[in-house]
């Protein structure tokens, strides 16, 4: 089977229920940025050398498969399944959170991004915050599974935690935002 397939020539695609829409959509929007997350974070599994965190990065891209999925599969039944699932990360998320956060100094102020790979992790915190505003622009017009939603904020704070602590590991000292006149 060929990897082009000359459907989408005209700015159309099909979603997993066979219905047709525009590339620009909003729908198609929501599950490109989730694509675009899922790739970056692969850029930091080919570098990161904590092994827990790239075991956790790992699970998070096959999570972000599901969850295109079940954006581009609206209404279907089996997202029941993810349902229960993106709860359960969304605990294990917070549980890594609040772990990683013991460990480091305290935030007392907004940091700027930086350190090498902290920089990276940062940088897909970022791109996880438009993913999850394309998903509740969505879900403002369409049903998607709250727990979606849930899932994207949670995600972008435990990105926000993976860098700090990347950064806190190799030594690298967070710089302190400051507004100068």
């Amino acid at each position: 089977m060929p990897i082009y397939t000359k459907f989408g020539d005209k700015g159309k695609t099909a979603l997993h229920t066979g219905k047709t829409v525009s590339k620009s959509s909003i729908r198609v929007e929501a599950y490109g940025n989730l694509d675009e997350l899922n790739s970056f974070l692969g850029i930091i599994v080919s570098q990161i050398k904590d092994r827990e965190i790239k075991n956790e990065l790992l699970q998070i891209q096959s999570d972000l498969f599901e969850i295109g999925a079940c954006l581009a599969g609206p209404g279907e039944k089996q997202h029941q399944v993810l349902t229960k699932k993106l709860k359960q990360r969304v605990l294990e998320f917070e549980k890594t959170i609040d772990l990683l956060t013991e460990k480091m100094p305290k935030l007392k102020n907004f940091i700027l991004p930086g350190g090498k790979t902290g920089s990276l992790l940062h940088y897909a915190r970022t791109i996880a915050r438009r993913a999850e505003r394309r998903a509740v622009a969505l879900a403002e017009k369409e049903s998607v599974l709250e727990e979606v939603l849930i899932y994207l904020n949670r995600l972008s704070d435990l990105l926000f935690t993976f860098a700090r602590y990347i950064n806190y590991k190799d030594k690298q000292k967070e710089t302190i935002w400051s507004a100068k006149p």
